[in-house]
Protein backbone atom coordinates (compact mmCIF):
# COMPACT_ATOMS: atom_id res chain seq x y z
CA UNK A 1 0.00 0.00 0.00
CA UNK A 2 0.89 3.49 -0.71
CA UNK A 3 1.99 5.96 2.01
CA UNK A 4 -0.01 9.35 1.64
CA UNK A 5 2.24 11.65 1.46
CA UNK A 6 0.94 13.67 4.24
CA UNK A 7 1.48 10.84 6.47
CA UNK A 8 5.06 10.51 5.62
CA UNK A 9 6.83 13.02 7.94
CA UNK A 10 4.76 11.43 10.73
CA UNK A 11 6.28 8.25 10.56
CA UNK A 12 9.71 9.46 9.56
CA UNK A 13 9.50 11.14 12.82
CA UNK A 14 8.76 8.12 14.86
CA UNK A 15 4.78 9.33 15.83
CA UNK A 16 3.48 7.39 13.40
CA UNK A 17 4.57 3.49 13.34
CA UNK A 18 2.37 2.12 10.98
CA UNK A 19 -0.36 3.32 8.00
CA UNK A 20 -2.92 -0.11 8.59
CA UNK A 21 -5.07 0.62 5.97
CA UNK A 22 -8.11 3.76 4.49
CA UNK A 23 -10.86 4.73 6.37
CA UNK A 24 -12.85 7.16 4.45
CA UNK A 25 -12.17 9.39 1.76
CA UNK A 26 -13.86 12.95 1.37
CA UNK A 27 -13.07 16.42 -0.38
CA UNK A 28 -12.03 18.02 2.81
CA UNK A 29 -9.91 15.04 4.00
CA UNK A 30 -9.35 11.26 4.29
CA UNK A 31 -9.08 9.39 7.14
CA UNK A 32 -6.88 6.85 7.83
CA UNK A 33 -6.15 3.95 10.05
CA UNK A 34 -3.24 3.87 11.88
CA UNK A 35 -0.70 2.65 14.83
CA UNK A 36 0.44 5.19 16.96
CA UNK A 37 2.52 4.20 19.90
CA UNK A 38 1.37 0.90 19.66
CA UNK A 39 -2.08 1.82 19.31
CA UNK A 40 -4.66 2.49 16.80
CA UNK A 41 -5.84 5.83 16.03
CA UNK A 42 -7.16 7.52 13.17
CA UNK A 43 -5.30 10.00 10.93
CA UNK A 44 -7.00 12.93 8.93
CA UNK A 45 -5.28 14.45 6.50
CA UNK A 46 -6.54 17.49 4.87
CA UNK A 47 -7.26 18.06 1.01
CA UNK A 48 -6.17 21.18 -0.83
CA UNK A 49 -8.83 23.51 -1.09
CA UNK A 50 -10.45 23.22 -4.61
CA UNK A 51 -12.97 26.11 -5.74
CA UNK A 52 -15.87 24.42 -4.98
CA UNK A 53 -14.66 23.41 -1.70
CA UNK A 54 -13.33 26.92 -0.73
CA UNK A 55 -17.06 28.56 -1.83
CA UNK A 56 -18.37 25.21 0.72
CA UNK A 57 -16.01 26.66 3.96
CA UNK A 58 -17.21 30.18 3.09
CA UNK A 59 -20.69 30.13 4.97
CA UNK A 60 -18.51 28.73 7.90
CA UNK A 61 -16.22 31.20 7.96
CA UNK A 62 -18.33 34.35 9.22
CA UNK A 63 -16.51 34.64 12.85
CA UNK A 64 -13.37 33.58 12.37
CA UNK A 65 -10.51 36.19 12.90
CA UNK A 66 -7.61 35.66 11.03
CA UNK A 67 -3.63 35.81 12.77
CA UNK A 68 -3.54 39.60 11.65
CA UNK A 69 -4.89 42.85 9.55
CA UNK A 70 -2.82 42.01 6.21
CA UNK A 71 -4.38 38.08 6.60
CA UNK A 72 -7.82 38.94 7.51
CA UNK A 73 -7.72 41.54 4.54
CA UNK A 74 -6.02 38.79 2.17
CA UNK A 75 -9.01 36.63 3.11
CA UNK A 76 -11.70 39.20 2.34
CA UNK A 77 -10.04 39.56 -1.48
CA UNK A 78 -9.96 36.32 -1.83
CA UNK A 79 -6.43 36.82 -3.19
CA UNK A 80 -4.26 33.65 -3.21
CA UNK A 81 -2.73 34.32 0.13
CA UNK A 82 -6.39 34.69 1.35
CA UNK A 83 -7.44 31.25 0.42
CA UNK A 84 -4.44 30.21 2.01
CA UNK A 85 -5.25 31.66 5.44
CA UNK A 86 -8.80 31.16 4.67
CA UNK A 87 -8.15 27.33 4.07
CA UNK A 88 -5.67 27.24 7.11
CA UNK A 89 -8.60 28.29 9.41
CA UNK A 90 -11.17 25.69 8.27
CA UNK A 91 -8.53 23.12 9.18
CA UNK A 92 -7.84 24.51 12.68
CA UNK A 93 -11.04 25.12 13.31
CA UNK A 94 -11.91 21.48 13.51
CA UNK A 95 -9.14 20.81 15.45
CA UNK A 96 -9.63 23.80 18.01
CA UNK A 97 -13.35 22.63 18.16
CA UNK A 98 -12.35 18.95 18.93
CA UNK A 99 -10.28 20.05 21.91
CA UNK A 100 -12.91 22.53 23.18
CA UNK A 101 -15.73 19.76 22.72
CA UNK A 102 -13.63 17.18 24.47
CA UNK A 103 -13.00 19.25 27.60
CA UNK A 104 -16.66 20.32 27.75
CA UNK A 105 -17.83 16.51 28.13
CA UNK A 106 -19.01 16.20 24.20
CA UNK A 107 -18.90 12.81 23.00
CA UNK A 108 -16.29 13.20 20.13
CA UNK A 109 -13.22 11.06 19.17
CA UNK A 110 -10.58 12.18 22.36
CA UNK A 111 -7.72 14.19 20.34
CA UNK A 112 -3.63 13.54 20.78
CA UNK A 113 -2.36 15.94 18.65
CA UNK A 114 -2.83 17.70 15.29
CA UNK A 115 1.06 17.87 13.61
CA UNK A 116 2.12 18.35 9.68
CA UNK A 117 -1.34 19.41 8.87
CA UNK A 118 -2.67 15.73 10.74
CA UNK A 119 -5.14 15.41 12.82
CA UNK A 120 -4.20 12.41 15.20
CA UNK A 121 -8.13 10.89 16.88
CA UNK A 122 -9.29 8.28 19.06
CA UNK A 123 -10.14 5.45 16.67
CA UNK A 124 -14.37 4.73 17.86
CA UNK A 125 -14.99 1.05 17.89
CA UNK A 126 -18.74 -0.97 17.54
CA UNK A 127 -19.57 -3.45 19.44
CA UNK A 128 -17.93 -5.86 16.39
CA UNK A 129 -14.67 -4.39 17.46
CA UNK A 130 -14.35 -2.93 14.54
CA UNK A 131 -14.32 0.80 13.22
CA UNK A 132 -17.34 2.00 14.60
CA UNK A 133 -20.40 2.72 11.66
CA UNK A 134 -21.92 5.65 10.93
CA UNK A 135 -25.36 6.15 12.12
CA UNK A 136 -27.08 6.17 8.66
CA UNK A 137 -25.93 2.26 8.13
CA UNK A 138 -27.84 1.20 11.64
CA UNK A 139 -31.90 -0.13 11.63
CA UNK A 140 -33.10 1.65 14.78
CA UNK A 141 -35.79 0.70 16.89
CA UNK A 142 -38.57 3.98 17.65
CA UNK A 143 -36.79 2.83 22.02
CA UNK A 144 -33.14 3.02 20.60
CA UNK A 145 -34.44 6.68 18.18
CA UNK A 146 -36.28 7.93 20.66
CA UNK A 147 -32.93 7.42 23.47
CA UNK A 148 -30.39 8.48 20.97
CA UNK A 149 -32.23 11.37 19.99
CA UNK A 150 -32.91 12.86 23.25
CA UNK A 151 -28.84 12.06 23.96
CA UNK A 152 -27.68 14.04 20.61
CA UNK A 153 -30.50 16.83 21.86
CA UNK A 154 -28.24 16.63 24.83
CA UNK A 155 -24.60 16.87 22.85
CA UNK A 156 -26.16 19.64 20.70
CA UNK A 157 -27.03 21.72 24.59
CA UNK A 158 -23.55 20.66 25.89
CA UNK A 159 -21.70 22.17 22.64
CA UNK A 160 -23.71 25.40 22.46
CA UNK A 161 -23.14 25.60 26.41
CA UNK A 162 -19.20 25.72 24.79
CA UNK A 163 -20.33 28.46 22.63
CA UNK A 164 -20.09 26.04 19.07
CA UNK A 165 -22.50 24.70 17.11
CA UNK A 166 -22.03 21.75 14.41
CA UNK A 167 -23.42 23.08 11.71
CA UNK A 168 -23.35 20.23 9.47
CA UNK A 169 -24.86 17.11 12.13
CA UNK A 170 -26.39 14.72 10.33
CA UNK A 171 -26.61 11.01 10.70
CA UNK A 172 -23.68 11.45 8.50
CA UNK A 173 -20.99 12.13 10.60
CA UNK A 174 -22.57 10.58 14.07
CA UNK A 175 -20.62 6.99 14.80
CA UNK A 176 -22.21 4.97 16.99
CA UNK A 177 -19.80 2.99 19.65
CA UNK A 178 -20.67 0.34 22.54
CA UNK A 179 -21.71 3.46 24.75
CA UNK A 180 -23.54 5.32 21.72
CA UNK A 181 -23.57 8.21 19.67
CA UNK A 182 -19.85 10.03 18.82
CA UNK A 183 -20.15 13.74 16.74
CA UNK A 184 -17.44 13.53 14.26
CA UNK A 185 -16.50 16.12 11.30
CA UNK A 186 -16.01 19.38 12.76
CA UNK A 187 -14.32 21.55 10.77
CA UNK A 188 -17.20 23.54 9.89
CA UNK A 189 -18.04 24.28 13.67
CA UNK A 190 -19.45 27.85 14.10
CA UNK A 191 -18.97 29.86 16.77
CA UNK A 192 -22.56 30.72 18.05
CA UNK A 193 -21.92 33.88 19.41
CA UNK A 194 -20.17 35.35 16.03
CA UNK A 195 -22.04 34.07 13.34
CA UNK A 196 -25.09 35.89 11.69
CA UNK A 197 -26.91 32.45 10.99
CA UNK A 198 -25.91 30.63 14.34
CA UNK A 199 -29.86 30.29 14.88
CA UNK A 200 -30.26 28.85 11.68
CA UNK A 201 -27.40 26.46 11.99
CA UNK A 202 -29.00 24.98 15.10
CA UNK A 203 -32.41 25.00 13.74
CA UNK A 204 -31.15 22.95 10.78
CA UNK A 205 -28.66 20.01 12.91
CA UNK A 206 -31.87 20.07 15.09
CA UNK A 207 -34.19 19.40 11.98
CA UNK A 208 -31.29 16.63 10.76
CA UNK A 209 -31.91 14.85 13.92
CA UNK A 210 -35.69 15.02 14.28
CA UNK A 211 -35.77 14.11 10.34
CA UNK A 212 -33.44 11.14 10.99
CA UNK A 213 -34.92 9.58 14.26
CA UNK A 214 -38.42 10.37 13.03
CA UNK A 215 -38.24 7.91 10.54
CA UNK A 216 -38.48 5.23 13.37
CA UNK A 217 -40.14 6.85 15.64
CA UNK A 218 -42.33 9.33 13.93
CA UNK A 219 -43.24 11.26 17.15
CA UNK A 220 -39.87 13.01 16.87
CA UNK A 221 -41.24 14.78 13.69
CA UNK A 222 -43.33 17.02 16.13
CA UNK A 223 -40.68 18.10 18.91
CA UNK A 224 -39.55 21.89 18.56
CA UNK A 225 -36.72 22.56 20.69
CA UNK A 226 -34.29 25.29 18.40
CA UNK A 227 -36.05 28.11 19.72
CA UNK A 228 -36.48 26.97 23.12
CA UNK A 229 -32.89 26.43 23.41
CA UNK A 230 -31.93 29.46 21.82
CA UNK A 231 -34.32 31.34 23.75
CA UNK A 232 -32.53 30.25 26.86
CA UNK A 233 -29.11 30.76 25.48
CA UNK A 234 -29.54 34.29 24.24
CA UNK A 235 -30.73 35.00 28.34
CA UNK A 236 -27.89 33.34 29.20
CA UNK A 237 -30.05 30.59 31.07
CA UNK A 238 -28.91 27.17 29.10
CA UNK A 239 -27.10 24.34 30.94
CA UNK A 240 -25.92 21.20 30.30
CA UNK A 241 -28.71 19.94 31.97
CA UNK A 242 -31.47 22.36 31.52
CA UNK A 243 -34.90 21.12 31.29
CA UNK A 244 -35.86 21.07 28.09
CA UNK A 245 -39.98 20.32 26.88
CA UNK A 246 -39.60 20.08 23.00
CA UNK A 247 -42.47 22.70 23.11
CA UNK A 248 -41.81 26.11 22.05
CA UNK A 249 -44.49 28.77 21.11
CA UNK A 250 -43.59 31.24 18.78
CA UNK A 251 -43.20 34.91 19.72
CA UNK A 252 -46.07 37.04 18.61
CA UNK A 253 -43.58 40.08 17.99
CA UNK A 254 -43.58 41.02 14.74
CA UNK A 255 -39.80 41.81 14.90
CA UNK A 256 -39.27 37.99 16.21
CA UNK A 257 -41.96 37.04 13.55
CA UNK A 258 -39.50 38.22 10.27
CA UNK A 259 -36.04 36.97 12.20
CA UNK A 260 -37.49 33.59 12.14
CA UNK A 261 -38.59 33.66 8.43
CA UNK A 262 -35.11 34.76 7.40
CA UNK A 263 -33.28 32.06 9.45
CA UNK A 264 -35.81 29.62 8.27
CA UNK A 265 -34.88 30.65 3.82
CA UNK A 266 -31.34 30.73 5.48
CA UNK A 267 -31.58 26.91 6.22
CA UNK A 268 -33.16 26.13 3.30
CA UNK A 269 -30.50 27.68 1.25
CA UNK A 270 -27.48 25.74 2.88
CA UNK A 271 -29.61 22.74 3.01
CA UNK A 272 -29.81 22.80 -0.52
CA UNK A 273 -25.91 23.97 -1.45
CA UNK A 274 -25.06 20.74 1.50
CA UNK A 275 -27.51 18.44 -0.62
CA UNK A 276 -25.83 19.13 -4.00
CA UNK A 277 -22.22 19.05 -2.08
CA UNK A 278 -23.52 14.87 -1.09
CA UNK A 279 -25.19 14.24 -4.58
CA UNK A 280 -21.55 15.36 -6.37
CA UNK A 281 -19.57 13.30 -3.74
CA UNK A 282 -21.52 10.14 -3.74
CA UNK A 283 -21.35 10.98 -8.24
CA UNK A 284 -17.22 10.48 -7.83
CA UNK A 285 -17.29 7.47 -5.33
CA UNK A 286 -19.53 5.94 -7.89
CA UNK A 287 -17.38 7.43 -10.84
Amino acid sequence: MKIPRGLQPLIDDGVIDEVVRPLKSGKEASVWLVASKGTLRCAKVYKEANQRGFQKMAQYQEGRSARGSRDQRARNNRSRHGRREQEIAWKNAEVDALYKLAAAGVRVPAPHGYIDGVLLMELVIGDDGLPAPRLNEITLSPEMAREYHAFLIRQIVRMLCAGLIHGDLSEYNVLLDTAGPVIIDLPQAVDASAHNSAFAMLARDIGNMNAYFGQFAPELLETAYPREIWKLYQHAELHPDSPLTGICPPDETTADIDDVMLHIEEARREAEIRQQGREAAEAEDNG
